[in-house]
């Protein structure tokens, strides 16, 4: 693999990926082992490798997809959980790019800025700014890989609640986890009932004298095996690798069955998580006012319960739950609208992420900015106008890492396929007459509030983001490069922008 170059101030790479979590490393084993002639630079704005897991040190941190999805393809899981803590993920990142030479491509307390597409030199012209010094850093490369996640890091979604400064406890953010943070003893109010309050309540139920989450409506939670029985036969009768392959397809199958069977037959499907519920929290819990949400099963994505831990920490008395609006802070805890106080000494809000495109990276092509909204995703991956430029964004309904090893997979067929025929770019060109629909397909908080700054995405492929693993890998892995919808062309050419009269979709 050739070495990036410097040279008057600028330094030169083929292949430029912008994020060190997840995504960022995965992207890196592929450019080695699918396109090792193109050098590669990580950029990192954080001081250390991991992203959200290297972030995130609340307690109870873990994924809420399975292991053996979740990682990668090429590097089996090995751990017996099927849910993964926060450090056992960061150090399954850390290895992985230890392992494969990764770690001395990466730049840390690197923050990217903006990058400008050359039509005359065919590469991107990328600032970055160092988080350390303040200086200035200029990179130019032939490809951008944005690997960067989907949300801010400086902070989540803030809900400003009235009385906040009266309140005489502590108020913690999950996102901004204070390091040893002792909350034994203490009555804690989590805020919220997404997947952060859901792994909350659980793992703090035993230390803390009592956790109650409070949310303005209910979610759905179902219980996930902790153990995955057939994973650890297989590994028993079959090579590692084998093991990790075939469970992993089987619970890529069970995923796709069950989010299909969602949207098909929501009705049956609310009933099979609401038995499990009532069973678990007997008759006299008012299961209809705390978990019966008013939307259907996969209008906004599931909670996972590893055993039903959520529900074990309601059972022992140690946990509890409100559905209730918040009228204001008190000195003492939170004041209500029904008129009930909840005491706390503690409260979380868990209210949410704030989406973030890119990192917040602002992008143009020959000097003329573009804006996310003006932009169309191309195969959930590569976005119009903007030539030579590959945005890792995982399932919504399933789990990250898929996505983005297929991306990866494509975007080195892609780098080679250039190579081989003397190309120097690749744009997509959405034809004129496209109707389109937002971005993602989830009712969720997050996503909804940032729609109207989000791409679009078609309602035919390759413009349609279908949320399917198979789909994806047939047409992503093994599907036409020069298939109509991307322009292929040499330095000099100018990508024309594309700013069709688009017409939106009827909803």
């Amino acid at each position: 693999m050739s070495e990036a170059v410097q040279g008057a101030g600028v330094e030169q790479v083929d292949v430029l990926i912008v994020g060190a979590g997840v995504s960022g490393i995965g992207a890196a084993h592929h450019l080695q082992t699918r396109s090792p002639d193109q050098s590669y630079m990580i950029l990192e704005a954080r001081e250390d490798m991991g992203g959200t897991w290297d972030l995130f040190k609340y307690p109870g941190i873990r994924s809420d997809s399975d292991m053996y999805t979740f990682g990668y393809a090429f590097r089996p899981w090995q751990d017996g959980k099927v849910f993964a803590d926060g450090p056992s993920i960061k150090s399954y990142v850390e290895q992985t790019a230890s392992d494969g030479g990764i770690t001395p491509n990466i730049r840390f307390k690197h923050r990217v800025l903006s990058g400008n597409w050359n039509s005359d030199k065919a590469r991107w012209e990328v600032e970055a700014k160092r988080t350390d010094t303040g200086a200035r850093v200029r990179v130019e490369c032939r490809f951008l890989m944005m690997c960067s996640g989907y949300y801010r890091y400086d902070h989540g979604h803030v809900v400003k609640f009235e009385g906040e400064k009266d309140f005489r406890g502590d108020i913690l953010h999950p996102q901004h986890w204070p390091e040893g943070y002792d909350y034994s003893g203490k009555k804690v109010v989590v805020i919220g009932s997404g997947a952060t309050a859901v792994t909350l309540v659980p793992a703090m139920a035993d230390t803390a004298s009592h956790v109650t989450m409070l949310q303005r409506s209910p979610t759905y939670i179902a219980p996930r095996p902790a153990v995955d029985p057939v994973a650890n036969f297989l590994r028993k009768v079959l090579p590692s690798k084998a093991a990790y392959s075939a469970t992993r397809i089987k619970n890529v199958l069970v995923s796709i069955i069950f989010f299909e069977l969602a949207k098909r037959h929501p009705n049956m499907v609310r009933n099979m998580v609401l038995k499990y519920i009532r069973e678990e929290l007997g008759d006299d819990y008012d299961v209809e006012k705390h978990f019966t949400p008013k939307y259907n099963p996969w209008d906004e994505r599931f909670c996972a319960a590893p055993d039903g831990d959520f529900f074990q920490a309601l059972k022992s008395g140690k946990a509890s739950v409100e559905t209730d609006h918040i009228e204001r802070f008190t000195e003492t805890g939170i004041q209500l609208k029904s008129g009930e106080h909840l005491d706390a000494d503690v409260i979380i809000p868990a209210t949410g992420l704030e989406m973030l495109l890119a990192g917040g990276m602002n992008f143009s092509v020959d000097g003329s900015q573009v804006e996310p909204t003006q932009s169309i995703s191309y195969r959930g991956m590569m976005l119009s106008p903007l030539p030579n430029l590959a945005m890792a964004f995982g399932y919504t309904n399933a789990s990250w890492t898929l996505k983005i090893d297929l991306t990866c997979e494509r975007v080195c067929r892609l780098l080679n396929h250039m190579q081989a025929k003397g190309y120097d770019y690749c744009v997509p060109e959405p034809p004129a007459d496209l109707e389109t629909m937002p971005l993602l397909n989830l009712q969720s908080g997050y996503i909804k509030r940032a729609e109207p700054y989000l791409p679009k995405q078609g309602t035919k492929p390759p413009w349609r983001t279908y949320q399917n693993y198979i789909q994806d890998m047939l047409a992503i892995r093994y599907g036409k490069l020069e298939d109509g919808a991307l322009r292929f062309g040499r330095k000099g050419d100018r990508p024309s922008r594309v700013e069709p009269e688009i017409a939106e979709a009827a909803e």
